[in-house]
Parts: structure tokens; C-alpha cells; sequence
């Protein structure tokens, strides 16, 4: 066998559990996440299921960003026996216990004792990288390995990592995107192509579409909470903890602050048909709180725009009308308080797919009362609570979904918001693989479904053929 050689244990069935290894020869390799399969793709007891492959000759495993899709194998892989170091980016560092954690207490224990151990154990693991600095892994005769991150606009943390191999006299980069960002991330600086990639490992969850122009997505929150709310009831936005929640506070705070500047001296106008200065914005995700509280200590590497928010004295992610719902029991009261009054509000909770966690309890109140509305402003994957409520959309009579084993009618209004993606779109990804200076000579397809690889595999054809270019890309 030629090393250095790529195999894949996640990732390519479809949009989750993202899992790599580059074999550097036969006793020496790197793992690039370690992720869970999730959804449709998930086999049952996916959690809790042994790793599937040898950990013996891993060097290290690299992260790109800290989503459960991405990381929630961690478990079985230290059960395998893995003792190497976990490299991750400076702000992954910080997220992933509290991801783990959170994944821990689900799916493993609970026990305090126990958790403490194993977040002891992980913390002596993690290596933070910072960004745009070179990383010497392997450094032996005949084989030299460095690795790299670079910023991937996805949340925050998120990287691509780039990994050059010396062997054998020859030299071949190595690049691995993580999930790519959309462009438009209020918080995050743009994701950059690479320089250089021989072989470029590239997600495809949306390759076969475009995405709306992201400049008027705060103009389309605005006027769908305001036809949302004009009939007394909450709005539910299933979101996860991590990326999007933080993304979506931001744009709240953004038209709270418009809307204060506008009434400013009175009370709203006649055709405002909320008086938005009291409406409250509830987190109801104690996971989602903590993460935010991160997002705000690492608001160095927020783009200018929004470091620009902090210097006018404002906070985009801890504003007045944020309530943070924390315990079960206030978490309770929060729902059948909302469900049995005609108190307008927003709820933002998790988890984003609607297969569990405190969504499912406002879903269960709420669904069969139109007076409510569900607001999906990300990716349902299929097989989920989610991916069915968000199908009821514009259906004639009601559809009815599981939820916990039980049965329940949508009668809330169902819509989804674009514009809210936190991956790059066909044209996105495209470039991101063909504009660097050293184009590659291999594109290999994972982290999609399929019609979207052979969507994206069309058009990165399509697009070298155009420039002359001889590019190989393949779906394993």
C-alpha cells in the first residue's frame, strides 16, 4: 500500500458522525474527529457503541470544531484505549468539557463523582492551537508530519485543518474542512480557502443548493416575530446550544437595540403591533447559557462588527430582556406560564432537532394551539421530530408527531426562517476548494447526503473543466 492513505469511520452516510484517519504509514496515523452519528444515520445505541476501529498508532486527534457530530465518539474512543492528546483551537478548548459534559450526563452518567473524573481526564488531553501557526505532530526518519488551523466561520472555534506530510522525498498537503460557515456570520470573521491542498477532505451538506442573500435576514426575523406575536403567543425556536443560539441573541439584540433607538421618548407606535421593550427573550438551555458565557470572554475573536457592539458599552449576548431559565422546576413553571396566558414571548431551546431536551416539553404544551408558532432556522436532519414538524408547513389538515412515544397534532403555525445556515452553500464550498493558489488534484465528498456529494461533485467538475484544470473527485 502507497502511504500516506486516507479511511473513513463516519461521515459518509450522510451529515453527521464525521470521523477520519490519514494512515502516515502502517504504525502511524492522525484521527480528525471523532464524531457520533446522529438522526437518520444514527444505528440505535449509537451513544454508547464501541469505537469500530484500532487506536493503536494514533499521534493524535485533531478537532475542528466541538459539535457532537464532531466529538461525541470521544467516549469510546478513551474506552478504546486512546491516550494520545486532543489539538483543538484556543475557544474549542474552553467549549469542549462543557459539550462532553452535557453529552456525558445524557448518555453515560450523571454521578458527580463520575463526571468529574472524566472531565479531569479530558481537560489533561486538550491542546489548544492558536489559529494560522504550524504544529510539528510526527518528526521521525523519512516522515515528518505538522499540522494547522485555520479559521472556518461555523461557530466559534471552528477550523479547517490543514496537514503537510513529508515522506519519502515527497511532500503532499493535506486539508480537511470541518463544517465550512456560511458567509455572513454576525460574529465570526469569513472562512479563508486554503493555500495549497493536494487532497482536500470537503463537506457537503448543502451541495446541492444556494443560499438567500444573508443581508436581510434580521429584516425577516424582525417581520416574522412581529406576525408571530401579533396573536398573543410564543415563539418557539428549536436552536442548538452551541453556534446558532448565540448567533440568533445577537440579531435580538440588534433589533431590540433598533427598536428602543426608534420609540425612544414614547410608547410604540399605533402599527407596531408589539411593544417589543417588553417582550422577553427566554434561553431555556442551561448548556446553551454556559456556552454563551464563553462566547462573551472570547469576544476576541468575534469579527470587528460585533467587537465594534461592546465599544458602544451595548452586550449582544447578556442584554436586559434575556431571561435564562437554569433549573427544571423554573423550566417547568416557564411553560405552563406561556401556555395558559396570552404573554407574547420568545423561546430559544434545545436542542435543535427537536429529539430531545427542553423543546420537547414546550412542544408537547404548545403545538396544538395555533396561536403559537414553530421557527426552524437550521437543519433538520431527516428522521427527527424536527425534520416532521417542519414538513407540516403549509399541509393541508394537521399532521400529527411523536413525541416521547406519544401523539400530538400541529396546530401551531410551522415555518422556517433562511438565511440562518451555518454551512456554506454550493457556491460557498466551491470556492473554498478551487480559489486557493494551489488548486487540488483530489476532492473527496463526506458530511452529506448523497444527492447533495453528486450535486457538489458536478459542479467542482464543471468548474475545473472551465479553468483547465484536471481534478479528481470522489464520494467513498
Amino acid at each position: 500500500m502507497e502511504y500516506p492513505v486516507l479511511s473513513h469511520h463516519g461521515g459518509t452516510r450522510g451529515v453527521t458522525g464525521s470521523c477520519h484517519q490519514l494512515h502516515l504509514d502502517p504504525f502511524t496515523s492522525l484521527l480528525i474527529d471523532c464524531g457520533l452519528e446522529q438522526g437518520a444515520d444514527a444505528a440505535p445505541g449509537a451513544p454508547s457503541a464501541p469505537l469500530g476501529f484500532d487506536v493503536q498508532g494514533i499521534q493524535a486527534l485533531v478537532i475542528t470544531h466541538v459539535h457532537l457530530d464532531h466529538v461525541g465518539r470521544i467516549p469510546a474512543l478513551l474506552a478504546a484505549g486512546y491516550r494520545g492528546p486532543i489539538l483543538c483551537s484556543e475557544p474549542s478548548a474552553r467549549l469542549l468539557p462543557l459539550v462532553l459534559e452535557d453529552a456525558y450526563k445524557l448518555s453515560i452518567s450523571s454521578e458527580p463523582a463520575q463526571v468529574a473524573r472524566y472531565l479531569a481526564f479530558i481537560r489533561d488531553l486538550i491542546v489548544p492551537l492558536p489559529f494560522e501557526q504550524w504544529h510539528t505532530l510526527v518528526e521521525q526518519t523519512g516522515l515528518n508530519c505538522r499540522i494547522r488551523l485555520q479559521r472556518a466561520g461555523h461557530l466559534l472555534g471552528s477550523a479547517y485543518v490543514e496537514c503537510d506530510v513529508q515522506h519519502a522525498q515527497a511532500g503532499t498537503r493535506y486539508v480537511f474542512s470541518g463544517d465550512l460557515g456560511a458567509c455572513g456570520n454576525p460574529l465570526l470573521r469569513p472562512v479563508q480557502p486554503p493555500e495549497r491542498a493536494d487532497v482536500l477532505v470537503l463537506e457537503s451538506t448543502y451541495g446541492d443548493r444556494l443560499h438567500p442573500p444573508a443581508g436581510d435576514r434580521q429584516q425577516r426575523l424582525e417581520a416574522a416575530i412581529d406576525r408571530a406575536l401579533a396573536d398573543q403567543g410564543t415563539l418557539l425556536i428549536p436552536a442548538f446550544s452551541l453556534g446558532r443560539t448565540q448567533e440568533l441573541l445577537y440579531e435580538l439584540e440588534g433589533i431590540l437595540h433598533r427598536k428602543a433607538l426608534l420609540n425612544k421618548g414614547g410608547p410604540a407606535p399605533d402599527d407596531d403591533p408589539l411593544d417589543w421593550s417588553q417582550l422577553p427573550i427566554i434561553l431555556d438551555s442551561p448548556l446553551a447559557q454556559r456556552i454563551t458565557s464563553v462566547y462573551r470572554e472570547l469576544h476576541d475573536y468575534w469579527n470587528a462588527e460585533a467587537r465594534a457592539r461592546l465599544a458602544e458599552g451595548r452586550d449582544p449576548l447578556g442584554f436586559s430582556q434575556l431571561v435564562s431559565v437554569d433549573t427544571h422546576a423554573r423550566h417547568q413553571e416557564v411553560v405552563n406560564y406561556l401556555k395558559s396566558t396570552g404573554r407574547p414571548a420568545i423561546v430559544i431551546a434545545g436542542n435543535g432537532m427537536c429529539s430531545g431536551g427542553r423543546i420537547v416539553n414546550y412542544l408537547k404544551a404548545m403545538l396544538g394551539d395555533p396561536r403559537h408558532e414553530v421557527m426552524f432556522v437550521g437543519y433538520q436532519a431527516k428522521g427527527t421530530p424536527g425534520a416532521v414538524i417542519q414538513a407540516s408547513e403549509g399541509a393541508e389538515g394537521f399532521v400529527q408527531i411523536d413525541l416521547d412515544g406519544q401523539m400530538y397534532e400541529v396546530r401551531a403555525k410551522v415555518m422556517t426562517l433562511p438565511g440562518y445556515s451555518g454551512h456554506a452553500d454550493q457556491q460557498g464550498l466551491v470556492r473554498f476548494a478551487l480559489s486557493g493558489q494551489v488548486r487540488p488534484a483530489k476532492v473527496v465528498l463526506v458530511h452529506g447526503e448523497m444527492g447533495a456529494k453528486k450535486s457538489l461533485q458536478g459542479a467542482l467538475r464543471q468548474q475545473a473543466e472551465q479553468a483547465g484544470a484536471c481534478l479528481e473527485v470522489s464520494i467513498p
